[in-house]
C-alpha cells in the first residue's frame, strides 16, 4: 500500500520530524525532509540513511514560499512523484504578553503558521496528482491556553483551524488532511535535553508510528484532528 510512496516532511532534521522520517523510511516510504541549517541537513540526511537510502535533505525555510516551492521541486526530479506532506516545523517562545518582542511573535506565526500555509502551497498541485495526503504538526496548545504562552497558543490554535477549513477545501481532490496535536514529547523542544526524566514523554518514533497508521488507514477514514497525549504515571 504504501511501496513507491513518497513523503516530504518540513523541521525534520531532529526531534519529531526526524523520528517520523525515520518511521516512514522503515517502512518503505522515499523521506524527503528540510531544515533551516545546511550543517543539520547533512548531518540528518546520513543518520537516516541508516534506515533507507531513499532519502533527500534539503535546506529550506519554510517562512519563504519560494524556499518551499524549490524544496517540492527538488523532491519531483529525484522521486518523480508527492504523496504525503507532513508540516512539522515550528519553534516556542514563551514570555509574558507585555515581554513578547514583535520580531519573536512574527517569528512564531510566520514559522508555525504561515510556514504551514506555505508548504501546503508549494506541493498542493502534486497532492492533487497523487490524491494524496497532508498532515500538520500542531500542539495541545492549540486547544489550552497557557501562562507566557500568547504567541505559540496563537500559533497552534491556528494551525488547527487552518488545517481543517483546508481539508473541506482539499475533499474534492481526494486529499485527506489531518492534524495531530501532541502533548510532551521527548525532544529538545524549548531548551529541554532528552534523558531518562523524559521516558514517560511521547517520544519522537511514537509520533513516527502515529503518522504511519494514519496513512495506512482505509481511504474511507478521516481522522481530521488527533489529541495525542503522554501518560504520566501516577506519583
Amino acid at each position: 500500500m504504501l511501496e513507491n510512496k513518497v513523503a516530504y516532511i518540513t523541521g525534520g532534521t531532529k526531534g519529531i520530524g526526524f523520528g517520523i522520517a525515520k518511521i516512514l523510511l522503515e517502512n518503505g516510504i522515499s523521506v524527503a525532509f528540510s531544515g533551516r541549517k545546511k550543517e543539520d541537513v547533512e548531518k540528518a540526511e546520513q543518520e537516516l540513511k541508516k534506515y533507507s537510502e531513499n532519502v533527500l535533505g534539503i535546506v529550506s525555510d519554510v517562512k519563504l514560499l519560494e524556499n518551499e516551492e524549490e524544496a517540492v521541486k527538488q523532491i519531483v526530479e529525484k522521486f518523480g512523484r508527492l504523496d504525503f506532506v507532513v508540516a512539522n516545523a515550528g519553534l516556542g517562545i514563551f514570555k509574558p504578553v507585555d515581554e513578547l518582542s514583535a520580531e519573536e511573535w512574527n517569528d512564531m506565526i510566520e514559522t508555525n503558521l504561515t510556514g504551514v500555509f506555505y508548504t501546503l502551497k508549494a506541493s498542493v498541485e502534486e497532492l492533487k496528482k497523487s490524491e494524496g495526503y497532508y498532515i500538520t504538526i500542531s500542539s495541545l496548545a492549540g486547544a489550552n491556553f497557557f501562562e507566557s504562552g500568547t504567541g505559540y497558543n496563537a500559533s497552534k490554535f491556528g494551525v488547527v483551524g487552518f488545517t481543517q477549513a483546508a481539508m473541506i477545501d482539499l475533499r474534492k481532490y481526494n486529499i485527506k488532511s489531518t492534524v495531530i496535536m501532541p502533548g510532551s514529547v521527548a525532544t529538545n523542544f524549548n531548551g529541554n535535553i532528552p534523558s531518562e526524566k523524559d521516558e514517560w514523554k511521547i517520544q519522537p518514533d511514537d509520533m513516527g508510528n502515529l503518522v504511519l497508521d494514519i496513512l495506512k488507514m482505509n481511504p474511507r477514514v478521516l481522522p481530521s484532528k488527533i489529541e495525542f497525549r503522554a501518560t504520566k504515571p501516577a506519583k
